[in-house]
């Protein structure tokens, strides 16, 4: 038995080898340098923000991604060590060590010292990429103190270093390996130089794209270790269903019309295409698209062939099965998506995205691929499973009869005058700016608050909209109730936005939205509501990074003519130890924004000088959403098991 499993070893060995052999120095294409990475590093990985800097994982792992896609690559290793440096390990090819003709230099040195080197740019070493550009492992070099490359190929190891983008140590072979062993590892620090904001890596962003990453490339093993921890413990994500596994991941807390998620799969004009959806008795409509492993959140054309193939199916299945009553009977697309959670991902030889943030796919041949590749396997399904094809019409039914109730409503929403603005029954106190840029909604609990809000606020920028109580929790309601709610059409109105099909987030008056809330438990629950809202039927403006939570604070203490402002029972106790005994200070705790003066409302929480803002991020989108649907949903238990595993967890609770 061990001499059968050693011949395997060895036949897969030699099969590695001869594809392997093919990837070489003539396969890296070399477009430019690397001059004005460190000078302006925004142009490369959109900010030098914590977002940047987790950008420069995500360039590393690319490049093993693509060694994945090429058909080489079943392991990706990542790990945060305990000086905070990132390594990136693969099993994949290896990065070819001969000399690049243009260069001279060996193709190691050059695709971490040149700008748009790669082999992604016709030179036959991958004919699908997520990292397009080829900037990625240069960009990283060049924005970070150090970075060291190890590379094990036809049975030697190879490594390089550098410092700064620049080669401190030159490549050169220092031993052999096996020849099972193959693949590159990089180690990087960044620089603090650059990343002026943090240099410290969150793990659960990490962990985050990197599950992510393995549900869209069914079959890679993707591990991730945080040796910064006391007990350095390794997560594995590996899903042999890819995005099928994804779609039950994403509805694992949720009511679902059939066990077993639709899959898709299909090449059509060399584009991969993979489709899985499912259907749940919410209201939620769930759809990601992705093309080459980036998420494409602006949607693009794999998102308009899926929607146009969903809708056609769909009407013409009832019609086959007699479910309509009449043959001029129609359902529209935003009827039929009503409950359903799908994911669409492709894999295109070259990929046109619009925008520098990678966010829209505008390839017209994706479109053709994914509603052919789609359609014919859907029909086949619903014909195969009437029962389900009839629930996912009359769901589709009941959200047609929603959406002509809501007509109307969604009509009031629309802003037509200013002066319709100043009439809300939301009592909007509008800022005088009409640049959305610079303009801010607070959205404010309660009358009280909302009173010293507009009396403390910078009226050019700052807009105030006091709601009263808690609003709908619209995990539970239809769109015609939704629309019927008071507080929910006047924030719509206030946007400026539109609503639900109509909703276009270029139409936004403000371009900062702050929930301000008090720091108890009711507000914590108008906030989660409204953050229900945003998530569910504003999602564009979290993603566009508009959407942001105030931090008012919990305790002011005052010492003669001294005033401090804190957040916690810890940070109170400790600020009070270091006080002198005379005069006694007094302590004061806010129960609520509305005990504050405007004076004081504007310092602690509004004064763009002083406050403490958190922009809610998509980035925890879908560990967001399934706390969303344990709280805010229709199911009991998992929500009391939730509350009571976590309760401990609750700070400032009041009894």
């Amino acid at each position: 038995m061990a001499e059968d499993t050693n011949k395997s070893k060895e036949k897969r060995d030699q099969e590695f080898e001869k594809r392997a052999d093919s990837y070489n120095a003539s396969q890296i294409q070399v477009l430019g340098g690397l001059e004005a990475v460190r000078k302006r590093p925004g142009m490369y990985i959109g900010s030098t923000s914590a977002q940047g800097l987790h950008h420069l994982v995500w360039e590393i792992i690319d490049n093993s991604i693509d060694e994945r896609l090429a058909g080489f690559a079943t392991k990706i290793e990542v790990t945060v060590n305990e000086d905070g440096s990132v390594t990136v390990q693969d099993d994949g090819r290896g990065i070819p060590v001969d000399i690049q003709k243009k260069t001279g230099r060996p193709a190691l040195e050059t695709v971490f010292t040149v700008l748009h080197a790669g082999g992604k740019f016709g030179g036959g070493g991958y004919k699908v990429s997520g990292g397009l550009h080829g900037v990625g492992a240069s960009v990283v070099n060049a924005l970070s103190t150090k970075l060291d490359v190890a590379v094990m190929r036809d049975g030697k190891k190879y490594t390089i270093a550098f410092d700064h983008g620049r080669v401190v140590q030159e490549m050169k072979e220092v031993g052999s390996v096996d020849l099972s062993q193959h693949g590159t590892i990089v180690r990087f620090y960044p620089d603090p130089d650059i990343f002026t904001e943090t240099i410290i890596f969150d793990d659960k962003v990490l962990k985050n794209r990197i599950r992510e990453l393995a549900f869209l490339n069914k079959g890679l093993k993707l591990t991730f270790t945080d040796k910064r921890k006391e007990t350095a413990e390794t997560d594995v994500y590996h899903y042999e269903g890819g995005i099928r596994e994804y779609v039950s991941y994403l509805d694992r807390d949720s009511e679902v019309l059939f066990d077993t998620p639709v899959y898709v799969e299909g090449d059509y004009d060399g584009i991969n295409v993979e489709v899985s959806l499912q259907y749940t008795k919410g209201y939620k409509t769930t759809l990601m698209t992705f093309a080459n492993n980036i998420h494409t959140y602006e949607g693009g054309m794999h998102e308009a062939g899926f929607k146009t193939a969903l809708t056609r199916v769909v009407n013409d299945y009832a019609r086959k099965s007699k479910i309509f009553k009449d043959k001029d009977d129609n359902l529209s697309g935003e009827d039929i998506r009503e409950g359903m959670t799908a994911v669409v991902s492709i894999k295109h030889p070259a990929p046109q995205f619009e925008g520098q943030t990678k966010t829209k796919l505008g390839n017209s041949d994706a479109r053709a691929a994914v509603d052919k590749a789609f359609s014919e396997t859907f029909s086949k399904f619903l014909m195969e499973n009437p029962q389900v094809g009839r629930k996912i019409v009359e769901k589709g039914q009941l959200a047609a009869r929603a959406r002509v109730a809501a007509k109307r409503a969604r009509e009031v929403t629309r802003k037509k005058s200013g002066l319709e603005i100043a009439n809300l029954p939301g009592k909007l106190a509008d800022n005088t700016s009409n640049d959305p840029s610079i303009s801010e909604l607070f959205i404010v609990e309660g009358n009280s608050a909302g009173g010293s809000a507009k009396q403390g606020r910078s009226r050019l920028t700052q807009a105030i909209l006091p709601i009263r109580g808690k609003i709908l929790n619209v995990e539970k309601a239809s769109m015609d109730r939704i629309l019927a709610n008071q507080e929910i059409r006047s924030l719509f109105t206030a946007l400026g936005t539109g609503f639900g099909a109509d909703f276009d987030v270029s139409k936004a008056r403000y371009h900062k939205l702050i929930i301000m809330t008090d720091a108890d438990v009711d507000g914590a629950h108008i906030r989660t509501l409204l953050l229900t809202l945003f998530y569910n039927y504003m999602r564009p403006m979290i993603e566009k990074g508009y959407v942001y939570i105030a931090r008012p604070p919990l305790y002011q203490v005052r010492q003669g003519k001294v005033e401090k402002y804190l957040d916690t029972d810890e940070e109170l106790h400790e600020y009070l130890g270091t006080l002198q005994p005379s005069p006694k200070p007094i302590v004061q705790r806010y129960k609520g924004l509305g005990e504050m003066d405007p004076e004081q409302l504007w310092e602690t929480t509004m004064n763009p000088e002083n406050r403490r803002l958190d922009r809610v991020s998509p980035e925890f989108a879908a560990d967001a959403d399934k706390v969303f649907n344990l709280l805010m949903g229709n199911e009991v238990g998992p929500r009391r098991d939730f509350i009571e595993k976590n309760a401990k967890y609750v700070e400032n609770l009041d009894a």
